[in-house]
């Protein structure tokens, strides 16, 4: 066993109690070590590339299928391995952060699926890191419960919970609580290992493997690094090839190229893609920012009956199905209303998104709210007829899927009204995440990380190119900061005198501007926010 001397990395984040300390045991650290070790030194190559293939978009390229890589497209005899028996029924998943009792409420939601999201839907401060780890090892072990006082109520797992994946934060995010050579190490690295350590035994006497969501990769060379990593620890712990199982979410424009590539990299551990929509739009907007022809309306009106997403979706589903793989639709954003009138219009509107995936041949979807099971499991029910999935779904009358589709922008309004809202989200969103929660409930919907970054991105998008709204006025710097200075009296008016001053929206509001003005577009508003962290 390594001493804590002659380990590369070391720990200097706080362990305020006997959980988190048991997390970070040594024998934790030190295969946290061994893949720190082997990987980090790949991963920066990995985002380098990313990196200069971004450039490339800058100047002036597009997005296309990989002429390197058509050997792969061409052989149409390789498959996945097959799906474990009880991953091959995913009709409803919800999503969560790694909160404790919401843990538990997801669990017990009669979704089949939970993924419970280190990464967009939780706010990566060094307690929510590791609280995390132990609600997930308590849930796996069957023992996670909590009281909570407020409500003096009591929350306990049912007995046939959904399963459990975890999503690791994305490969660009550091965790600056444990140094390797004196620089933070990557956040991925530390979810994906605490996890795999603390849960691998426990749920192999289940009959089950480690089964993760993968966010965020834009190439096959991401994909295979995850695949490496996988490897290594399946070799380590000395446990069959395979018991890893990831589902991966291709929620950025330039993987969506690269589909059949990532399924035959990790042809021995994937069993399923889904449709990371919101990430995927803020993507396209990311992707394609210096090209004026390519400019989205606004936010609100992009959904995903729009052709370039629709077209996204069907990719999806030929392409896993024709690898046997499972094809997950996306999430729908909407939370409950305790009007009725409302909730009518959120039930027609969680219907209509469904009822499309199911009829695009997707195996089952994502929905953010417990209340929302029952409706979006009905429609799956009914498509199904029984089946488990749609893997026999024919997309033969898709045809083939082109780049220009994928990238042709769509219709919609430009207006005033969006772009104040765009900042307001935002400055929720940003606000919350700072002061350590990373799933916010705002005016109707789940807002993550995801969603504040399609807001941030398209304000970017229109200042650099003087986008005109629909009543004429162009956008400049100078307007978006007369909207901002207003919506943060709105956002005054809206939470009260009291809460406005004990939060952090000004500040929020300062690096806004930052990020919405700066000549450089920064890849993620979670990295220069991430200092900011209570």
């Amino acid at each position: 066993m390594q001493t804590q001397q002659s380990r590369a990395i070391n720990v200097v984040g706080k362990l305020t109690t006997e959980q988190q300390k048991a997390i970070l045991s040594e024998p934790a650290l030190d295969f946290l070590n061994a893949l720190v070790t082997k990987f980090s030194a790949p991963l920066e190559q990995a985002l380098k590339l990313r990196r200069e293939r971004q450039k490339q978009f800058d100047a002036g390229e597009l997005p296309d299928f990989r002429k390197d890589t058509k050997s792969i497209r061409d052989d149409k005899n390789w498959k996945v391995a097959p799906i474990p028996k009880t991953l091959q029924d995913r009709r409803v998943e919800i999503t969560g952060p790694v909160d404790r009792k919401m843990v538990i409420n997801a669990l017990n939601s009669g979704a089949k699926i939970f993924m419970c999201c280190f990464e967009d839907a939780s706010s990566p401060t060094w307690e929510n890191m590791l609280d995390g780890q132990i609600n997930l090892r308590d849930a796996n072990a069957g023992t996670i419960s909590y009281y909570d006082e407020k409500k003096d109520k009591q929350y306990d797992l049912v007995a046939k919970p959904a399963q459990l994946l975890a999503r690791p934060r994305g490969l660009h995010l550091p965790e600056r609580h444990i140094e390797y050579n004196g620089q933070p190490i990557a956040g991925c690295l530390m979810d994906f290992a605490l996890y795999f350590f603390h849960n691998y035994q426990t749920r192999a006497k289940q009959g089950e493997g480690v089964y993760y969501y993968i966010p965020k990769l834009e190439s096959m060379e991401e994909a295979k690094w995850w695949d490496d990593v996988f490897r290594f620890t399946e070799e380590y712990f000395k446990v069959e090839i395979g018991t890893i199982r990831a589902t991966v979410l291709i929620e950025t424009l330039p993987a969506v190229f690269q589909m059949e590539e990532i399924l035959y990299v990790m042809r021995d551990h994937i069993v399923a893609m889904n449709c990371g929509r919101w990430d995927y739009i803020f993507s396209y907007i990311k992707t394609l920012k210096n090209h004026k022809d390519r400019i989205l309306p606004d936010r609100h009106s992009v959904g995903m009956d729009k052709p370039f997403l629709n077209a996204y979706s069907q990719l999806l589903v030929k392409t896993c199905h024709a690898r046997g793989a499972l094809a997950m639709g996306g999430m729908s954003a909407f939370i409950p209303n305790s009007d009725p009138a409302v909730m009518q219009q959120v039930l027609a509107k969680v219907e209509e998104d469904k009822n499309r995936e199911s009829s695009n041949g997707h195996d089952g979807t994502w929905v953010a709210h417990p209340k929302l099971v029952d409706v979006a499991m009905s429609i799956f029910d009914n498509k199904l007829g029984g089946q488990v999935n749609q893997m026999d779904f024919d997309s033969s009358h898709v045809g083939d899927i082109t780049a220009e589709q994928l990238l042709a922008p769509c219709e919609g309004p430009r207006n005033e009204e969006g772009l104040r809202k765009n900042i307001r989200i935002a400055l929720y969103y940003i606000e919350a995440w700072i002061s350590g929660v990373g799933c916010v409930p705002i005016y109707g919907l789940m807002e993550d990380a995801a969603t504040a970054e399609i807001s941030r991105a398209s304000i970017w998008q229109w200042i650099k190119h003087g986008v005109k709204l629909d009543d004429g006025q162009v956008v400049t710097e100078a307007y978006f900061r007369a909207l901002l200075a207003e919506e943060l009296i709105t956002i005054k008016q809206e939470v009260g005198e009291q809460r406005y001053a004990q939060g952090r929206f000004e500040e929020t509001a300062k690096m806004f501007d930052t990020l919405s003005t700066q000549d450089d577009f920064a890849e993620f508003l979670t990295l220069p926010s991430y200092p900011l962290l209570c």
